[in-house]
């Protein structure tokens, strides 16, 4: 049985904190030259998650859309620290 678009949106969420390191050291981050400012890039994604997370607390049910944009936008954001050597 396929899950709820709830269920895909709590797992979506829990898989990206677990493959972004979120909780990188500024020193780290700002350590040379970069692709995208890495720091900007964890707090808007740390943002989303966020909002996404008080969302299903509130009972708002996610559409598939919604869940394609946090994916892909995840995605992006786990390219461009990859090129910025925080994920290897």
């Amino acid at each position: 049985m396929k899950p709820d678009t709830t269920e895909a949106m709590q797992t979506l969420i829990k898989q990206i904190r677990e493959a972004i390191p979120f909780d990188t050291p500024i020193a780290l981050m700002c350590n040379g030259p970069c692709t995208g400012c890495a720091k900007k890039l964890l707090d808007y994604l740390d943002m989303e998650l966020l909002d996404k997370e008080k969302n299903l607390q509130n009972g708002k049910m996610p559409n598939l859309g919604e869940i394609d944009k946090l994916a892909k936008t995840a995605k992006k954001i786990y390219i461009s620290l990859q090129k910025n050597g925080l994920i290897s």
